[in-house]
């Protein structure tokens, strides 16, 4: 993969190419996967319940239900 001259960074597409990329994606191990999953998110305001509906959704987990609470 190529990275920009930059001290050897990671661009923004080079990541968006590699996580696009099915055959690279599966070099990451499980713990790569979480780890990535858990952090990729920039903060509280990006789950919603719409979203983590749809990620239940599309992993076929159907023994989970997200219940949301008004805000106080």
């Amino acid at each position: 993969m190529a990275t920009s001259d930059y001290n050897n960074e990671l661009t923004r597409d080079d990541f968006m190419r590699f996580f696009r990329d099915n055959d690279k994606l599966n070099t990451l191990s499980v713990e790569d996967r979480i780890e990535i999953f858990s952090s990729i998110l920039a903060g509280s305001a990006d789950f919603t319940k719409e979203l983590l509906e749809a990620i239940l959704t599309d992993y076929c987990v159907s023994n989970l239900e997200v219940i949301e609470y008004p805000a106080e």
